[in-house]
């Protein structure tokens, strides 16, 4: 029996298991495991080479005393995989995660006896989009003022200045050296070079950790010294040895650095400016642009807050570590686009990784709205948009579109950019049929703070 579009190699019966929890119960007759495990000898009759015997002229008895566990093995996997496929086609099933089958481990591939197996598969939650043409939005007003541009300079300053080599360190200050992470007698991370920052207040951030008590742990360590951190691992940390573990992290200071600003000749030389005004210039166009991007975002964030407010579903259960890591590359793409500063977006990843179970199902929710609000809506995205997605995130990052995308890729990042772009489409979508008010600077303030009480 030969396996065509028509016929199909096994039957399916799927129950209800817990809300977006499918269980599927999957049987593949004797006769077409039979027939697999014979067409899988055959085929080792004509390509196995025993010595004392031509290729293709092996016993078949002796090559299945020989091979047969291995060949049963295979021939198993490759049922599975046509039978598990089948049933998500005939049930339609829109599948999330990986499936999880206990009885399948145990289930034995044996010639003349059916294939039956049970899979658990977790699928996307069925809920309706409420009505949303003229949704009422507000759009904060831009105001420069100059006190922003003197930040932006003195930040700019900072960036370029350069590094001064101090005996102990203070608030503000670098420390270099050897950080490494264990959870009991487990390395989980080991980096020569890492980076902290001493803290304005308690709190801050060591190998990607934020530790409420920082400061008063770190203490003033010159090099040479060695100091121990111990804290608490965030929940949903993409990495799972990290979970929710007692962590303990070593740190020997290499050297003490204060960063001193540029001087603004100097700066305005090296940028190829005569005057204090071009700089000024060129920064209020960034600006403006940031501001852009800024206000959309702040529409985008109150279109998210009124779907997750008036959309009723159930989800999965299990808030898988993949899911927690989607949600934090998600958050980092997001923050790259807006233009946020490196150790800015560190900080705000950090402080993410400590949210509460209630924020990753708060993500994950939207993340099912926004791709059923993209279907209905028939939104489609270009690979030209992807790209412009990348050439934005690299202006405001300072590096080139190339370098971007290369790291992008180099870390599997891309699926999240194209995620973003079509999230920020659905969401885009229905701000273009929405009444957006715009208003003040302290009326935006009230109505966000009204907000945030409500939330």
């Amino acid at each position: 029996m030969s396996e065509t579009a028509t016929q199909r190699i096994s039957t399916c019966t799927v129950t209800d298991a817990g809300p977006c929890l499918k269980k599927l119960r999957i049987e593949v007759p004797a006769d077409v495991v039979t027939e697999r495990i014979d067409e899988s000898l055959d085929a080792l009759v004509m390509e196995a080479a025993l010595p004392g015997f031509r290729k293709g002229h092996a016993p078949r008895s002796l090559l299945k005393k020989r091979f047969g566990d291995s060949v049963n093995s295979e021939t198993k996997s490759q049922l599975v995989s046509s039978a598990y496929s089948e049933a998500i086609e005939e049930h339609k099933l829109k599948v999330v995660g990986s499936p999880i089958s206990e009885s399948l481990p145990d289930a034995e591939l044996e010639s003349g006896k059916p294939l039956v197996f049970e899979v658990d598969v977790e699928v996307l939650p069925e809920f309706e989009i409420p009505n949303l043409d003229k949704l009422a939005i507000k759009k904060p007003k831009f105001e420069l003022e100059d006190k922003v541009i003197a930040d932006e300079i003195e930040k700019i300053c900072l960036a370029e200045g350069e590094l001064e080599e101090r005996e102990s360190p203070e608030a503000g200050d670098y420390i270099s050296g050897h950080g490494i992470m264990k959870a009991g007698d487990t390395v989980i991370h080991d980096i020569p070079g890492a980076v902290v920052q001493v803290p304005e207040s308690d709190e801050g951030m060591i190998l990607g950790v934020l530790v409420s008590d920082f400061a008063k742990q770190l203490g003033s360590p010159k090099a040479g010294d060695e100091v121990t951190i111990k804290t608490k691992g965030p929940e949903h940390h993409e990495v799972e040895a990290v979970r929710d573990q007692d962590l303990v992290i070593t740190f020997k200071v290499d050297r003490v650095d204060r960063i001193i600003p540029a001087k603004l000749e100097e700066l305005l030389e090296r940028m190829g400016m005569e005057k204090r005004e071009q700089l000024e210039e060129a920064i209020k166009n960034r600006i403006e642009q940031r501001a852009h991007v800024e206000q959309q975002m702040l529409m985008r964030q109150q279109v998210a807050s009124h779907l997750l407010k008036n959309v009723e579903m159930e989800l999965p259960k299990r808030l898988t570590a993949q899911q927690a890591e989607r949600m934090l590359a998600r958050k980092r793409a997001e923050l790259m686009y807006r233009g946020v500063d490196q150790m800015e977006i560190e900080q705000n990843i950090a402080t993410l990784r400590q949210a509460s179970a209630g924020e990753a199902s708060r993500e994950t929710k939207l993340f099912f709205i926004l791709q059923k609000v993209a279907e209905e809506r028939d939104v489609q995205i270009q690979q030209a948009e992807v790209e412009g997605a990348i050439a934005q995130m690299a202006y405001r990052q300072g590096v080139r579109p190339e370098q971007l995308r290369q790291h992008l890729v180099q870390n599997k990042q891309i699926g999240t950019v194209v995620q973003q772009v079509l999230e920020h489409k659905a969401l885009d979508a229905i701000i273009s049929t929405a009444e957006v008010e715009e208003v003040s600077k302290d009326d935006w303030e009230a109505f966000a703070k009204s907000q945030k009480q409500d939330a």
